[in-house]
């Protein structure tokens, strides 16, 4: 919020003081019986001046003739006087007082306004007995000479009765009456004024909807202009801006509207450089201006009530101002002081007058039960009618008649004037219909001309001659001699389209003649019913804008509504965003690494980003991406003439500044990546600096620190030529390099680089500023553990006046407990845990306590964490418990909209109630988190920190992955799983070329031969059983070609467990566990899963009964036959892709299936709890040919959710963040590298086939082979049980005594 310069504060006390100051004399009752009137009298004692409070002259105060609706109690002041409150009794002694009344007030004693209050035409409540005073102070001061009021309701048991007092003082201001032609023109003491501030105020009155009210300019383009424009009030102000001349400075700003009402509205603009606060009628807009200056530069002189002369850039055609200003001030000097004394100019008024020159409209106010009955001509065959009307609503009936034969009606149709006549007699029948105008429910004033006679009809709004409905259809009226105009309600053969109006009408003209309303104010001409006469109390729901972050109000005559579309905001204001606040929020929800909209400040000003999230497993990063393109070229710049690059995020500055609070922003800054013969530092006097938050230059670098002019190199003195702290100030011909992290988020983020020294031969520069990235939300895991039942923490008053929200996280194992509480006078807000399934908000704004109460379906009083949010507008209060169960209950139409607190917010137990037991986390309040975690380290009986996160948020971790809890949050270990990622759920999979193979030892062999190949040793994973009744095998796998072994699991015995693919592609499954002469085969599938697409096996086992599942097929079970032992003993290796086993091994499954080995891809294998492959893959620095690859994922049979139905996912094709100079590859694969690798794997595999071919046809030797290694052979130093090993090359030991080779 901008608040206004010292220099000013005193003026501005001064302008406001009317409304603040001490201001409570007794203005009523000094005043002689002549200043009070009536509308009645119900006898001589009873006259309206006995109506004084505490007096007991006459019957004892005043009453009615008649106790209704149309009475009212009028007060001449004897002059404008300030008012602040008002006080009412009944009758003296008697069964007479008013319960409820309304306020009207005047300064004429004509065109009367209704005290509004909270949004609506406010009702007081007054008396229940005849003697006790009822005072009630007025929430807006108001300024008058007349007060009217008029009684609601009153005793039941007797009538009418009101004794009065209003307090207030002595009110004066210098008054100014513009013609419409005269201007004031307030000269400069110098030629030209460069200013800094302003402060301009001033109170003005109209009955027109157009003209300019002030107005300066300069000759750079510079300008103020303040003017009314369709009754609405336009701020157009340009302080000027470097690029495209003034355009981009130009700032325009509207408030209010209804403001050709002709009453009094005070309007102050505060300017401070760019900040503008903009206030009318005490509702304030705070803005900031376009462009890039901070001063007004005017030429000569300010103007007050019109443009004084044409050729203005933003005035020409304009109106000038017609009506009163008083009070008009310009940085300390009152111009209508001045004005009066001569000073200024004030040549172009014919007569220039201090004095509010009155004008005579005489509205009528009609609402849905009101009517106004005028007579006419009767028995005339010409109907001329006029009228200015001004609505809300696109319906309403303005006219209605009974002719002599027939009827006619002009109402208004969504938003367009409509005519229809109906003439029916004996031997004729005429129909016209017309229709004129459009959009004529805008709340604006509009004039309806109807003339209708023999064979001739016309409809014209607001005197357009070409857009008026016109009809030269026979026709032939007779008129009946009354119309009613708002409303008809009587019953007749032929009843109006639409029944009553809603809005103001003023200048009827029945018959060519001005309708005499003082007279049908008397009772002696017409009639009429529920009607205000010489008032116009319509009201603009919509202004002040009740929807918050940019959403369309609309409204009608009683209510309005918001359109939230496109504002990224939801509820009945636009209030609730639909994002959440952080990256941290989103991977709690379960997302992955994607572009999302975020929300810092929820409800707060500013509005959503776009950010990429990169989830990791134990951190979460956001990213905000800039404009600038990586390695960007710079030549041709010196120190005289610097190359500025102007760095623009994805994100504003405020939204920046509001997302890194309080996590760690790094930034990646090469200055620049590449530079030859171009020198940042020279010796000390910087040619390249960057420019930072808060507009400071820098001239640290990446991997330095503030206040040291050094580069990363300097730091760790490593750069090329020692005697220069960054490589670029060496100035060497050859391409150099300095880069590295900004990591000092107060001067984040980079908003420019200023770079010089290339404009030498030879000289070039290349710069490369990454994106912004942020690690982690603490707000999010902000929490503190309440211990005793009378522990609390208190902050700050809540400052929720028209819209609050509340949102946090609780956890509990107690019954019942405040969760906050904020009180007032009468004024509270409390959220508290009422019963184990019951979460309840009751809040009072002064209409009355209100409870909602969410119902939860399971106790949540069981120590799991569970969301809350509530939300308190003028509109409605919603409460909605852990995303599912949600209450809503609407605000009153007519009461408070104001919460008014003042004791300080108590979070936990407060005031008696009874206190929480648990933990709260995450509590915002209107998009501000509390710090519950720093106000906890101090206060007794509350703990910072809540522990347990993971009894809620464990089952995120899937595929067996383990929550481990943190101080603030949580994280999956996935280390025992087969899976990677936050959640372990990313596969872990690798990529087999012929002959690699993967092996896990459970059990030390007592001899094995070592594989000469290179190999990797995966670390310890956890113990196993080395006899099992029971196997749990999952894997995936693709396979373009076949035979080949997927997994094969040996023994010390003669035990084992294969699965393979059979050379036509089938899955078969092969068991050995003793007892059978022939290894029990399961053919899982006939087809051919050798096709390159994913397929993935479950393989479960529990002694004899066997359960596989194929891809997503129904799971098939078998038992083993009843000879098979059911142990699997001394489980020894697992293999992978092909097996190299020094022990017993099935002599089929090697001469079938294990030449030439598995090519293709394995993913997520876990055997037992135990992950081979990802042990392999894990264990060390790889020199094998396993390369990790996802390929081997398991198909996908279900769709993912679009993004059409996925709020928070988006679209980000056009998005990009790259990340170190180079954009991520999908899946960690580059498409020209694999492409070429390809090509290679094919030449060389083709050198192998002519190989073999040639070696067999030398080679034409018989023979058989078989792999049982000599038993005697030890275990390779170093080899330890349950180790991962891969081998690239054919293992298999040749028996020489045979003749064939194997290769």
């Amino acid at each position: 919020m901008f608040y206004p310069p010292p220099i000013f504060a005193s003026l501005i006390l001064n302008l406001i003081s009317l409304f603040t100051a001490k201001c409570d004399n007794a203005l009523a009752s000094p005043l002689p019986h002549t200043a009070f009137s009536s509308s009645s009298v119900f006898s001589n004692g009873y006259a309206p001046g006995y109506a004084k409070l505490n007096r007991r002259g006459g019957a004892g105060g005043w009453s009615p003739l008649d106790s209704d609706h149309y009475q009212w109690l009028q007060v001449d002041l004897g002059s404008r006087k300030q008012l602040s409150a008002i006080a009412t009794q009944g009758r003296y002694s008697s069964s007479d007082w008013t319960t409820r009344y309304r306020l009207l007030y005047s300064d004429t004693g004509r065109n009367w306004k209704p005290y509004h209050q909270d949004g609506n035409i406010w009702a007081f409540s007054g008396n229940s007995n005849s003697e006790s005073a009822v005072r009630h102070e007025l929430q807006h001061g108001i300024v008058a000479r007349f007060l009217r009021l008029v009684p609601l309701e009153w005793s039941k048991e007797g009538r009418i009765g009101l004794r009065i007092e209003v307090y207030g003082c002595l009110y004066w201001a210098d008054m100014i009456n513009f013609d419409g032609q005269g201007v004031i023109s307030y000269r400069f003491k110098v030629k030209k004024m460069k200013l800094i501030k302003d402060v301009i105020a001033l109170r003005f009155k109209t009955s027109e909807s157009e003209g300019v009210i002030l107005h300066g300019e300069g000759q750079q383009g510079d300008y103020i202009t303040l003017e009314l424009r369709k009754a609405k009030l336009l701020l157009q102000i340009n302080l000027g801006s470097n690029q495209y001349g003034s355009i981009l400075g130009h700032t325009s700003v509207t408030t209010g509207s209804l403001l050709d009402d002709n009453h009094w509205h005070s309007v102050v603009i505060e300017r401070y450089r760019r900040n503008v606060n903009f206030t009318l009628d005490r509702h304030t807009q705070h803005f900031r201006t376009n462009g890039e200056f901070d001063h007004l530069d005017l030429d000569y002189e300010l103007s007050f009530g019109g443009m004084p002369y044409s050729g203005k850039p933003v005035g020409g055609g304009r109106k000038n101002f017609k009506g009163c200003m008083e009070s008009i001030n310009y940085n300390g000097d009152n111009i209508t002081d001045l004005a009066r004394r001569k000073k200024l100019d004030t040549s172009s008024f014919r007569n220039l007058s201090f004095s509010c020159v009155e004008t005579h409209s005489f509205p009528v106010f009609f609402n849905a039960t009101s009517f106004l009955q005028l007579p006419g001509r009767a028995a005339h065959n010409l109907i001329s009618v006029g009228l200015q009307f001004r609505t809300w609503n696109p319906q309403g009936l303005l006219l209605f008649s009974n002719l002599d034969d027939g009827t006619l009606e002009m109402s208004l149709e969504d938003g367009k004037v409509v005519l229809h006549i109906n003439v029916t007699g004996p031997a004729r029948h005429y129909m016209v219909d017309l229709t004129s105008g459009s959009g004529l429910d805008d709340g604006q004033w509009h004039a309806v001309r109807l003339v209708a006679k023999e064979n001739y009809a016309t409809l014209m709004i607001d005197g357009d001659e070409a857009s008026a409905g016109r009809s030269t259809s026979p026709l032939s009226i007779t008129t009946g001699g009354t119309y009613h105009l708002g409303g008809y309600f009587l019953q007749t053969l032929f009843p109006p389209s639409q029944r009553f109006f809603q809005g103001c009408m003023q200048a009827i003209v029945v018959d060519d003649q001005p309708a005499d309303l003082h007279a049908v104010e008397k009772g002696t001409v017409g009639a009429f019913e529920n009607v205000s006469l010489d008032m116009c109390a319509i009201i603009d729901r919509c202004m002040p804008n009740h929807c918050e972050h940019g959403g369309h109000c609309q409204q009608t005559w009683d209510t309005f509504s918001c359109t939230c579309d496109g504002t990224g905001y939801s509820g009945a204001t636009c209030h609730t965003s639909l994002y959440e606040p952080s990256c941290e929020a989103y991977k709690h929800l379960g997302r992955s690494s994607d572009t999302y909209w975020i929300d810092p400040d929820g409800s707060g000003p500013l509005g959503p980003l776009k950010v990429h999230c990169n989830m990791t497993e134990d951190k979460v990063w956001t990213v905000v991406t800039n404009n600038l393109p990586p390695k960007t070229t710079v030549t041709g710049s010196s120190r005289e003439r610097r190359t500025i690059l102007q760095v623009n995020y994805s994100a504003s500055m405020d939204q920046v500044r509001q997302t890194h609070m309080p996590p760690k922003w790094f930034l990646y800054l090469v200055p620049p990546p590449g530079c030859r013969k171009q020198r940042p530092d020279s010796h000390g006097t910087p040619y390249t600096w960057w420019v930072g938050r808060g507009s400071e230059k820098h001239f640290y670098w990446g991997g330095s620190g503030p206040g040291i002019q050094k580069c990363a190199c300097g730091i760790d003195r490593n750069c090329t030529d020692p005697k220069y702290d960054c490589n670029c100030d060496a100035d060497h011909s050859q391409w150099r390099e300095d880069s590295g992290l900004l990591a000092y988020k107060e001067h984040l983020p980079v908003s420019q680089v200023a770079v010089g020294d290339t404009n030498r031969a030879g000289s070039e520069a290349k710069l490369t500023v990454g994106p912004l990235r942020c690690q982690g939300d603490d707000n999010y895991w902000n929490a503190a553990s309440f211990t005793t039942p009378s522990s609390y923490l208190h902050f700050a008053t809540f400052q929720g006046e028209t819209s609050a929200d509340i949102s946090f996280y609780f956890k509990t194992s107690a019954p019942y407990g405040v969760f906050l509480e904020n009180l007032g006078n009468t004024d509270f807000i409390r959220l508290e845990l009422k019963s184990p399934q019951v979460v309840s908000f009751s809040f009072d704004v002064g209409n009355g306590p209100v409870e909602l109460a969410v119902h939860s379906d399971a106790p949540l009083n069981d120590d799991q964490w569970h969301r809350v949010t509530a939300e308190r507008n003028i509109k409605e209060a919603v409460l909605q418990l852990d995303r599912t169960h949600r209450v809503s209950q609407p605000a009153p139409a007519q009461g408070h909209t104001r919460l008014e607190l003042f004791s300080q917010l108590y979070v936990g137990a407060a005031g008696g109630q009874r206190g929480f037991l648990g933990c709260i986390r995450a509590l915002r309040m209107n998009g501000v988190t509390l710090d519950l975690d720093e106000r906890a380290k101090v206060t007794p009986g509350v703990k910072p920190g809540c522990r347990g996160h993971c009894t809620s948020y464990g089952m995120y971790c899937r595929n067996g992955g383990k929550c481990v809890e943190k101080y603030n949050g949580y994280l999956c270990d996935c280390s025992a799983t087969a899976y990677d990622g936050p959640f372990c759920t990313r596969d872990v999979g690798g990529f087999f070329e012929m002959g690699t193979m993967v092996r896990y030892n459970f059990l030390p062999e007592a001899a094995a031969g070592a594989p000469t190949d290179s190999e990797v040793l995966a670390s310890h994973l956890m113990s196993q059983e080395v006899n099992s009744t029971k196997e749990e095998v999952t894997f995936s796998f693709s396979a373009s070609s076949a035979p080949a072994i997927l997994m094969y699991v040996s023994s010390r015995t003669e035990d084992y467990m294969a699965v393979v693919l059979r050379r036509n592609g089938s899955l078969q499954v092969r068991y050995q566990l003793g007892g059978l002469k022939e290894p029990f085969a399961i053919d899982v599938d006939q087809r051919n899963l050798a096709n390159g697409q994913p397929h993935s096996i479950n393989l479960s086992r529990i002694d004899r009964r066997l359960t596989i599942q194929l891809d997503h097929y129904p799971a098939v079970s078998y038992s083993l036959p009843d000879a098979s032992d059911t142990k699997f003993n001394l489980i020894k290796t697992l293999f992978l892709g092909k097996v190299y086993e020094t022990g017993y091994v099935d002599p089929v499954v090697i001469e079938r299936y294990n030449a030439p080995g598995f090519v293709g891809c394995l993913s997520r294998v876990q055997f037992n709890g135990v992950a081979p492959l990802k042990s392999a893959l894990r264990s060390g620095p790889q020199t094998g040919k396993l390369v990790e690859s996802n390929c081997g994922a398991s198909p996908l049979t279900v769709p993912p959710m679009s993004a059409a139905t996925d709020p928070w996912r988006l679209d980000n094709t056009d998005a990009e963040f790259p990340f170190n100079e180079e954009r991520v590859i999908p899946d960690g694969v580059n498409r020209d590298s694999a492409i070429v690798g390809g090509i290679i794997a094919v030449v060389i595999f083709i050198i192998l086939c002519t190989l073999l071919f040639l070696i067999r046809y030398m080679f034409r030797h018989k023979g058989t082979y078989h792999t049982n290694e000599a038993k005697s052979g030890a275990e390779p130093p170093g080899e330890s049980p349950e180790t991962a090993i891969i081998g690239t090359e054919n293992p298999e030991t040749i028996e020489e005594s045979k003749k064939e080779w194997f290769i």
